[in-house]
C-alpha cells in the first residue's frame, strides 16, 4: 500500500507556501494601507482596466461572488471605488478606481513589488522565470482537471 506523506505531496506544499506568502502580504497591506487581500486584488485588477463588473472581477481574481461583493462594498464605502451604470448591461454596474483609489494603488503597487523582490531575493532571475513558467503550467493542469 502506498502511503501519502504530506511533506512530500506537492499540492499540499504549494498550498502551504501560498498561505505563507498570502499571510505575509496580508499583514503588510493591512498594516500599511488598511486593506484585506480581496480588497487589494480588486484594486489591482481594476487599476488595469476602465472598469469591471463584479462578475468579471470574480473571474479575473478567481474569488467567489461573496468575497468580491464584500470587498467591492467596502471599497465603495471607503471612497476607493466608484460604481457607474454598465452601458452594455443595465442590470450590472462597472466598478472603477476613484481618485483616492488611484492614489492608493500608486502607493501600494511599489510596496507589492518590494515584497515580491524580498520573497525572491535569494533566487536567480532564471529560477524566478522558471518558477513563474511552472506555476502557469501547474495552474493550467489543475484547471484542466476541473473540467473533466
Amino acid at each position: 500500500m502506498t502511503s501519502l506523506k504530506l511533506d512530500n505531496f506537492l499540492p499540499y506544499r504549494l498550498s502551504i507556501a501560498s498561505n505563507r506568502v498570502s499571510g505575509a502580504v496580508a499583514t503588510a497591506y493591512q498594516a500599511l494601507f488598511g486593506l484585506r487581500i480581496p480588497e487589494w486584488r480588486l484594486i489591482a485588477i481594476i487599476a488595469e482596466s476602465d472598469g469591471m463588473t463584479q462578475q468579471a472581477l470574480g473571474l479575473a481574481t478567481e474569488m467567489d461572488k461573496v468575497s468580491v461583493s464584500r470587498a467591492a462594498i467596502s471599497l465603495v464605502e471607503r471612497g476607493l471605488l466608484v460604481r457607474r451604470p454598465n452601458p452594455e448591461d443595465q442590470r450590472s454596474h462597472l466598478l472603477s478606481l476613484s481618485g483616492a483609489g488611484a492614489l492608493l494603488y500608486a502607493s501600494v503597487a511599489p510596496k507589492a513589488l518590494e515584497l515580491e523582490a524580498r520573497i525572491f531575493a535569494d533566487f536567480s532571475a532564471e529560477d524566478v522565470a522558471a518558477f513563474a513558467e511552472m506555476l502557469g503550467r501547474v495552474s493550467a493542469a489543475a484547471a484542466a482537471l476541473q473540467t473533466e
